[in-house]
């Protein structure tokens, strides 16, 4: 029985000396915020004052905030101050998020186009996107945006879309080409919840009115030369990010499907869903390199029509191949690159990089085989630059040379591909 009582005196002391000694979070200091609110990033961390000292908690502190558009480096540091009690610092250096779009091109009948456009990406300081832009390419189009993740709470928030876009564009049926005037009149309403640090989804409703208008080009009887549909589109995105940002480098992978379904009455066009994945895998090598990965697999209705959704095009999948040149009912692109910091200081980066992108798709009606086909696979591959700001979001203008591998018959040599933002 002493043995017992020895035993069981023993566990008590061990127990209150365990627990006295639990650090506890006495404050949280927030250090480097200028524009974005103290009071903001206190009501995202895991972290709360006279909550246990987590290194964990905080380390996923740390990843959250990283992943800001208005803060470029985030880290914490741990203070003593008393006891058992210990003071919590957040360092963030900020990025500037009012950014202006500028971007000058001609399209293939040389018509002289720009695009201008104001977004703040940290609107209030509260990590809400918001604003528009104005583009003429010959037609005028032009669209608003307003996105606020946390607006109702950490993890539920709102997105408001509205566009108005016209662009000349060719549809292809067999061997034939026309240029169709395409306007998409567009009104989108999106909810928003955060499940975790690594899992969202993104689920509402899209109403919209596309029209075509015959411009040029050839003509089928099977091809109307004016459309004018109304429809609505429901739409759902699922996110699985487990990335880890350091300034320009970045390591992990990440994981978006997007499902839509495409409600619309009228004879010439059923009903027909869209789905694609993106998965994304990067890798640190050594101090200055960065490898990085996108493959995409998608499917559509498989409808014989010239209205296939996936478009093979230099600034969507392939670098070099040129804009719409083709369009299938399913898509399948490996983008590879390796990027190499050359130049680097407090303000500016750049990278060079070299890359590959493989696709192949599925024709209009087609068969999945499709995808093994030989005309259908293409290969480009080249070099790039990157110019990169560390203290703007997502000020890269990047520039890549891409060059034939395959050999396609009837397809771009290659060419030069300009843009903002990495290509992914």
């Amino acid at each position: 029985m002493k043995f017992k009582n020895s035993l069981f005196f023993l566990f008590f002391i061990v127990s209150t000396i365990i627990f006295s000694q639990e650090k506890v979070v006495l404050d949280i200091k927030i250090k480097g915020a200028k524009k974005i609110k103290k009071a903001f990033i206190t009501k995202l961390l895991e972290t709360k004052k006279e909550s246990s000292l987590d290194s964990l908690s905080l380390d996923r502190d740390i990843i959250l905030l990283k992943r800001l558009p208005a803060i470029s480096h985030a880290y914490y540091q741990v203070f003593h101050s008393h006891k058992n009690f210990y003071n919590v610092f957040i360092n963030i250096e900020e990025n500037f998020t009012l950014i202006p779009q500028v971007n000058i091109w001609t399209t293939t009948n040389n018509q002289f186009s720009y695009k201008l456009g104001l977004y703040d990406y940290n609107f209030l300081g509260r990590n809400i996107t918001f604003g528009g832009f104005y583009q003429n390419n010959g037609f005028d189009s032009y669209g608003v945006n307003f996105k606020a993740p946390n607006l109702f709470s950490k993890k539920w928030g709102l997105a408001l879309n509205h566009q108005n876009w016209k662009s000349e564009e060719p549809l292809y049926f067999g061997d034939k080409t026309a240029n169709y005037l395409y306007n998409n009149i567009s009104f989108e309403v999106l909810g928003l919840y955060q499940i975790n640090l690594r899992n969202q989804l993104n689920f509402g409703v899209n109403f919209f009115n596309e029209k075509y208008q015959y411009l040029s080009g050839a003509t089928d009887p099977s091809v109307p030369q004016n459309l004018d549909l109304d429809k609505k589109l429901l739409k759902l995105v699922y996110t699985y990010d487990a990335l880890e940002y350091h300034y320009q480098y970045i390591k992990g992978f990440k994981s978006v499907l997007y499902t839509q379904f495409v409600t619309s009455n009228n004879p010439f066009q059923n009903d027909f869903y869209i789905a694609w994945n993106d998965f994304f895998y990067y890798k640190r090598i050594k101090e200055k390199g960065n490898w990085a990965n996108r493959l995409r697999f998608g499917l559509s209705s498989n409808e014989k029509t010239p209205f296939a959704p996936f478009a093979l095009d230099n600034n969507v999948n392939l670098r070099g191949v040129g804009i719409i040149v083709d369009r299938g009912t399913g898509s399948l692109v490996w983008n590879t690159e390796y990027r190499h910091t050359v130049l680097e200081n407090k303000w500016l980066t750049i990278q060079s990089n070299i890359f590959s992108d493989i696709g192949s798709w599925r024709n209009p009606g087609g068969e999945l085989n499709d995808f093994f086909e030989s005309k259908n696979l293409m290969v480009y591959s080249g070099l790039g630059l990157r110019f990169m700001s560390k203290k703007i979001y997502n000020a890269t203008f990047r520039i890549d040379y891409g060059f034939r591998v395959s050999n396609n018959p009837g397809q771009s040599k290659g060419g030069l591909v300009f843009g903002l933002g990495q290509y992914f």
